[in-house]
């Protein structure tokens, strides 16, 4: 611990909270909580998909009756790829062997071995969920936690909008980025809802709360938008407005890692809009993913790589937002080397996640009690005078809201090739 204890400030290396597998102080503490791994709507009954999280080999799939089940990716006789086998009910087939496995785990039948031995074999499982359009699991040791529940986003009226992208460098760069305003004067400055100014160190405040940590920006008018980050990798924010019929949106996004060069941003969109607006809304998302034909992935790497300059770049062909996040996040290299960092006051919200990341960590691994981590009432998200979810609109509200795909099509081969474990390059 003293190597750790060393490093536990704003600035420190950056090898405590950058490597995820099963046996790395961070991959360890990931697991303890619930994490997004797939959305459910491309994991269909009878289907098994090779997936990798946290640079963990599994396989993932559907029962016949709909329950998605997660075990170790590999047949534990003679190591072959699960997913290439078949579903039969609620378990799955090994296509090498014919060895057949339980959704938790157990071998059921040894054909060749008239299954003497199948009481001494068994997967590792982990405990999935279906919520809000994706697939949760559990990819810690021992049983669970309590599941995590956003009421405001399940009951609502309006659209439910679920959204991911996959980005070739560690994880941890771009939960930093969501703790740090004053990049968006710059990176997205041509974003027509985005604040006219600069995300001034001396405006900006972040405290630790309940969940994790409170971010506050406060413009010259006194106008506040406030945003939660729960530990250990999910923020809910008040989105920038982006269609004409809606104001401002609530969103959740979690920063999930496939290794330690790939992660996965899983997102929700609470779009309260209802009648003809929300068909206009569902119209016109829908034409924005059939617009968008170029995969910002692709785009980053050629202007990185110097063939292409941003402002050559048609925005009605690609998601700028994510570009622009692409260009600065990548651009710090696929792991960012931040022991040469020299952070600001407008660093502030970086600096606390990253004290927070240290002290649980070093907690957790001296087996010391952790945070009771919880998103109490008092936590919410505000956008210039505008308020997030109030509770009592969350217990009146009764009908569930639409859920709509908005994932640009041209991006959901290499969101899913990623998840798969195959680099794309």
């Amino acid at each position: 611990m003293v190597g750790l204890a060393r490093t536990a400030h704003a600035g420190a290396s950056a090898d405590v909270y950058v490597q995820t597998n099963r046996g790395t102080p961070a991959g360890r503490y990931l697991r303890q909580f619930w994490q997004p791994v797939y959305h459910s709507a491309d994991l269909v009954a009878g289907a098994a998909v090779p997936l990798t999280i946290m640079d963990e080999e599994l396989v993932l799939f559907r029962g016949d009756g709909g329950r998605p089940f997660l075990v170790e990716g590999r047949c534990p006789h003679r190591k072959t790829q699960l997913s290439n086998g078949w579903v039969q009910g609620d378990t799955i087939r090994c296509f090498y062997h014919g060895w057949r496995f339980s959704g938790d785990g157990r071998c059921l039948e040894q054909p060749a071995e008239d299954s003497r031995f199948c009481d001494k074999v068994a997967l590792r499982a982990y405990p999935t969920r279906d919520y809000l359009g994706l697939v949760f699991a559990f990819l810690g040791e021992g049983a669970p936690p309590e599941f995590p529940v956003y009421p405001e986003f399940e009951r609502f009226a309006g659209l439910l909008e679920i959204d991911s992208y996959a980005r070739d460098c560690n994880y941890f760069q771009n939960l930093e980025n969501a703790l740090d305003m004053s990049h968006v004067g710059f990176v997205h400055g041509d974003n027509s809802a985005a604040f006219d100014g600069i995300g001034r160190g001396r405006d900006l405040r972040a405290e630790e709360s309940d969940w994790g940590v409170t971010y506050v920006f406060t413009r010259s008018d006194g106008e506040r938008r406030v945003q939660q980050f729960g530990m250990p990798n999910v923020f809910h924010m008040m989105a920038l407005p982006n269609d004409e019929d809606i104001g401002w949106q609530e969103s959740l996004f979690w920063w999930v890692p496939i290794d330690d060069e790939t992660h996965m941003q899983f997102s929700l969109h609470r779009v309260p809009v209802a009648g003809d607006a929300a068909q206009r809304v569902r119209e016109r998302r829908q034409k924005r993913r059939s617009e968008i034909d170029l995969a910002h992935q692709d785009v980053c790497d050629r202007i990185l790589g110097g063939e292409l300059a941003l402002r050559d770049v048609d925005p009605k062909r690609v998601d700028m937002v994510r570009l622009q996040d692409d260009l600065a996040q990548i651009g710090q290299g696929r792991i960012a080397d931040r022991d040469g960092e020299r952070l600001g006051t407008a660093d502030v919200g970086i600096g606390v996640i990253r004290r927070l990341w240290h002290r649980e960590i070093a907690a957790f691994l001296e087996n010391e009690a952790l945070k009771p981590w919880r998103r109490s009432a008092g936590i919410r998200v505000a956008a210039w005078g505008i308020e997030g979810t109030l509770p009592r609109d969350v217990a009146e509200a009764t009908t569930p809201p639409e859920v709509v795909d908005v994932r640009p099509y041209v991006e959901i081969d290499i969101q899913l090739k990623a998840l798969r474990g195959a680099r794309r390059r």
